[in-house]
């Protein structure tokens, strides 16, 4: 449920911020994602692009009255000030993504941004390059244009199934314009170099890791080398994609993953987020803890600060932070040390949106057959574009998310067994890592801890369903923070 204002009333300008920022959400109804297809479709295009001018308009209406609030907030509530900004932040890339989509109905090229005299070192030619300012002030970054383009990188190695991962984003792609896609291949796989190729006439771009050579391990890790092999070639495929393409932004999928109808849309929309909030750092497709008993809501998603991957996005300024001290194995747990994630959060769904089918691989199939094959994809396509993120801010999202949290019903997970379904939500608190892995291991989520971490976790919290009803396992409070084991 939303959060609700207490306290004393809303000053004029507060009321003024907060019915902007309501317009702007009831504008969004207008916005229609997917272009029609059959008989009738023109007409309705362009009764859609008229829709989208009209929804612009108004929202760079807005846009103006809000910033104008803002000017009179300053002296008056810094906290108040810092997240108006982030949300006006966030509307101005949601108007950018909206002109995005209006041109790519219409079939028209991207605007080519002007000549800045800063673009990043490096050869090739940018894909559809979005030019990116400092901010100052509110933080995040500012786009100049709307060549919003997010490539998609597919990390291959020997597995012809890759044939299924790329049907499924074939399938469900809005925009080839926005969404190249871009299959990174290493192992020199004659077969599956092959089956990638069947795609090149389709858009489907193939690059290659050109070092075959064996990486030097670590003493004692000798077993573990095809983890160094999979670091490396993140390594190169991420640095093509920003260095070479200068990307701003990709999502990362790899070839042993099906998506979600609404995978892209997912993405695109989450994406304004990404820029406007400093304290996150990637969008994941992905939930730990999503067997089909497990979640319910398709339309919920939550910030996170545990790394899931599996379908990820990043930023280019996030690879410069990342790039030159990027891990030499075990990337994704590497991502997980608090060197790494520096206090940020992910956004992730309550249900998946990819679902690995990749029993067979380097971790030999590790928790496949009792875990991830019953992980549920989902099949609903939930229109993100249209809908107000805002609420995943961190400064809109905390406070209402701890005070929801902590007001459950507490309980244990033996009295949780009897409680009737549609009587929650419940809580169950923990003390220590060594409780929280046995009511984890109680409830059938996923009990291990990373960097001290519990996957999924935000704030120590995790959020699942248990027999029809709502469940957080909370840490009790005060909560000092992760404790790594």
């Amino acid at each position: 449920g939303q959060a609700s204002f207490q306290g004393e009333a809303m000053r004029p300008l507060e009321t003024l911020v907060v019915g902007g920022i309501a317009l702007l959400v009831l504008g969004n109804a207008y916005f229609f994602f997917i272009r029609p297809a059959g008989q009738g479709a023109s007409d309705h295009a362009m009764s859609s692009r008229t829709e989208l001018e009209q929804t612009i308009s108004s929202l760079e209406a807005h846009i103006a009255t809000l910033s104008r609030a803002l000017t009179e907030l300053e002296s008056e509530d810094q906290a108040r000030l810092e997240t108006a900004k982030k949300e006006i932040l966030l509307l101005r890339e949601r108007v950018k993504l909206l002109e995005r989509l209006q041109k790519d109905q219409a079939g028209q090229p991207p605007e080519e941004p002007k000549e800045q005299g800063n673009e990043p070192a490096g050869e090739g030619k940018p894909v559809e390059p979005t030019k990116l300012v400092a901010r100052g002030g509110g933080g995040g970054l500012a786009r100049k244009d709307v060549a919003i383009t997010i490539p998609i990188i597919v990390i291959a190695c020997n597995r012809v199934t890759v044939q299924r991962c790329l049907d499924g984003l074939l399938k469900y792609r809005p925009s080839d314009r926005m969404f190249p896609i871009i299959v990174s291949q290493d192992c020199n796989h004659a077969e599956t170099e092959s089956v990638i190729r069947s795609y090149e006439s389709r858009g489907v771009q193939l690059i290659k890791q050109p070092d075959q050579s064996d990486p030097q391990v670590k003493p004692g890790e000798g077993g573990f080398i095809g983890y160094y092999r999979i670091a490396r070639h993140f390594k190169f495929a991420l640095g093509h994609v920003f260095e070479q393409m200068h990307a701003t932004a990709t999502v990362i999928v790899e070839d042993d993953l099906d998506v979600a109808p609404d995978f892209f849309e997912y993405f695109l929309a989450t994406l304004p987020l990404l820029r406007a909030d400093p304290t996150l750092w990637c969008v994941s497709a992905w939930n730990d803890n999503g067997k089909a008993s497990q979640v319910e809501d398709s339309t919920l998603l939550y910030r996170s600060d545990f790394f899931g991957g599996l379908g990820w996005m990043m930023t280019r300024e996030l690879w410069a932070e990342l790039g030159p001290k990027w891990a030499h194995a075990f990337w994704d747990d590497w991502m997980r040390q608090p060197a790494q994630r520096n206090g940020r959060a992910c956004i992730r769904p309550e249900i998946s949106r990819t679902r690995t089918f990749g029993r067979i691989g380097v971790s030999q199939g590790q928790f496949y057959d009792q875990h991830l094959q019953f992980i549920r994809l989902n099949e609903n396509r939930i229109d993100f574009t249209k809908k107000d993120l805002s609420y995943l801010l961190k400064s809109n999202y905390d406070q209402p998310f701890l005070d929801k949290v902590y007001a459950s019903k507490a309980t244990t997970s033996l009295d949780l067994r009897s409680a009737p379904p549609g009587t929650g939500p419940y809580l169950i608190e923990y003390r220590d890592n060594a409780q929280f892995e046995r009511i984890a291991a109680d409830l059938e989520i996923m009990s291990d801890l990373k960097s001290g971490v519990p996957r999924m976790g935000y704030l120590g919290i995790v959020s699942t369903m248990r027999s029809g009803n709502r469940v957080y396992v909370a840490p009790t409070r005060p909560w000092a923070g992760y404790v790594e084991a």
